[in-house]
């Protein structure tokens, strides 16, 4: 199966190799775009499979040093056959977790929106609080994160908010966060100083491309209104802020972001493209979104995945059962602890199914 599967891919890297290789494979620059970043995923797939042909040919050699009867030679063989043995496991392994199909989503753009949940206002407070963890995040990662929308509480919180995270994998890092996430902790407006548990839901939406999803202009409704918020040079004295109502869903998009309303309604657009990029594919491919659920947690805005206990100094994810007790750097954006176990946690069981 994998050796069948490995010639397949590079009689298409050949393919590939031969098209780029031609004067005039510029001439159409989407198919070279294409052409090229189907080379660059192939390349190191091809490159594993010479090192697993080789660790194929040393077992072969092993087993017929073994039947040599020449006591020497099978000594030795004996000696390196379980090495070899372990080196071929290794890259099977590897092979199969590179022949693992990708999500198409994983390269994209993220749409993060942020709400506060049950809990009043130390529920907005710790909205906010994830908005700042996530926007650090980006920041360690060499991702642009974008404020596109907040609406915020007079101390400081945040009723619900909307980031646009730019850069290559933000998705593949990001798109474990939907669900909801919940809060232990003393609140700012408690005097008593009883612990409350409070909640905010994340969602996470890939970023729809303009030339996949065409929005019929007819089919919007754009009201524009003053900016509001907790204060700022700009707040209640211009008409700049951005309403739009896709009428045949019913989705409606805010942006108060910009001075300026015609950038505030090309982000508007932005997330409104996604959202309708992200309710196509559920209900397109119901399938994808079974196998999704059944990956790590099914990411449902209404599933507790992620518990914050300040007064403990932890975080625990449930959907993967890992505690970090230190919550202080995971707030300040260092999340990786807990993403990378959830992106391998994924991948074990996606090989586990194949």
């Amino acid at each position: 199966m994998i050796e069948r599967k490995l010639e397949e891919i590079r009689g298409k890297l050949d393919e590939l190799n031969a098209f780029l290789a031609q004067p005039d494979a510029m001439a159409d620059p989407a198919r070279w775009r294409a052409a090229l970043k189907e080379q660059s995923e192939l390349a190191p797939v091809a490159a594993k499979a010479d090192e697993y042909d080789a660790a194929l040919r040393d077992c072969s050699d092993l087993e017929e040093a073994l039947a040599s009867g020449d006591h020497e030679l099978e000594e030795l063989a004996r000696d390196e056959k379980p090495r070899a043995e372990e080196r071929l496991a290794r890259l099977t392994e590897e092979i199969r977790e590179m022949l693992l199909p990708r999500d198409p989503n994983d390269d994209r753009n993220v749409v993060m929106e942020i709400r506060a949940g049950t809990g009043g206002e130390e529920a907005a407070l710790f909205a906010a609080d994830l908005m700042r963890m996530y926007m650090r995040y980006a920041e360690r990662k060499g991702l642009r994160a974008e404020l596109t929308d907040l609406n915020e509480t007079e101390i400081g919180g945040c009723k619900e908010a909307t980031l646009v995270i730019s850069g290559r994998g933000a998705f593949r890092l990001l798109k474990y966060e939907s669900g909801a996430h919940r809060v232990q902790r003393v609140p700012e407006t408690e005097s008593g100083g009883r612990i409350h548990t409070s909640a905010a839901t994340v969602a996470v939406l890939p970023e729809a491309e303009e030339v996949e999803l065409e929005i019929n202009p007819a089919d919007l409704r754009i009201d524009t209104y003053r900016s509001s918020g907790a204060g700022g040079q700009h707040v209640n004295k211009t008409d700049s802020a951005i309403r739009i109502t896709h009428l045949p869903t019913g989705l409606v998009v805010t942006c108060q972001d910009e001075k300026s309303q015609t950038k505030n309604k090309a982000k508007a657009l932005r997330v409104l493209r996604s959202r309708l990029y992200d309710k196509r594919q559920s209900e397109m491919d119901a399938e994808y979104a079974a196998v999704r659920r059944n990956q790590v947690g099914s990411g449902d805005r209404s599933e507790r995945i992620r518990t914050y206990n300040f007064p403990q100094g932890r975080v625990t994810d449930h959907r993967i059962g890992v505690t970090l007790y230190k919550l202080d750097a995971f707030m300040q954006g260092d999340m990786d602890p807990i993403i990378e176990p959830l992106i391998i946690a994924e991948r074990t069981q996606r090989m586990q199914r194949e």
